[in-house]
């Protein structure tokens, strides 16, 4: 797999303003995308808290193999790279967004903003956002399977081995902000 971290893309709804890094309000979202010719293979989507070099190394390691070849922008936070085993190559030495920067991981970005605004509505969370960007990856990366009985299969492997989110944490920020209490 070889796989291209983006530059943080901040994904939730169109704000004026600042765009990329540092936009106010929005969160930053680390996609990272394998290359397969000009095609996109398999994806990992991540929010981060910032896009210092912690915050970035420390997300790509959770999600590419070392020795790996990753291709960025000019971002400083991505300098500690090859210290951690990978092999960095910057496409564009500046981090100014702009067309064609990272074609693979805009597409993956664009796709799945159209995905939020339109079967959502926009209506994602900040806190919540997170559980919908594994769902998203997880049926991105199975579009192409050949033996769709499996995905079903694999969904209950992965609900099995998961945690149990109790019902306190998935009811936090409902509409207004406010915890609610729900009888059961």
């Amino acid at each position: 797999m070889a796989p291209v971290p983006s530059t943080p893309l901040a994904i939730v709804e169109r704000k004026p303003g600042k765009r990329g890094r540092g936009a106010e309000g929005k969160v930053l979202v680390l996609i990272i995308a394998e290359e397969k010719g000009k095609a996109v293979g398999r994806i990992r989507l991540r929010i981060i808290e910032d896009a210092s070099s912690k915050s970035l190394e420390h997300a790509v390691q959770e999600t590419v193999e070392p020795g790996t070849r990753v291709k960025t922008d000019g971002w400083t936070g991505y300098i500690g790279l090859e210290a951690h085993g990978y092999e960095h190559e910057v496409v564009r030495k500046t981090e100014d967004v702009g067309d064609n920067l990272l074609p693979l991981c805009h597409r993956v970005a664009s796709l799945a903003k159209r995905w939020l605004g339109g079967t959502h509505q926009g209506a994602v969370s900040h806190e919540h956002l997170g559980y919908y960007l594994d769902g998203y990856t997880f049926r991105f990366n199975r579009r192409t399977s050949r033996s769709r009985g499996m995905l079903f299969y694999r969904l209950l492997q992965n609900a099995v081995v998961t945690r149990a989110t109790p019902y306190e944490d998935m009811a936090l920020g409902i509409r207004g902000g406010k915890r609610k209490q729900h009888k059961i």
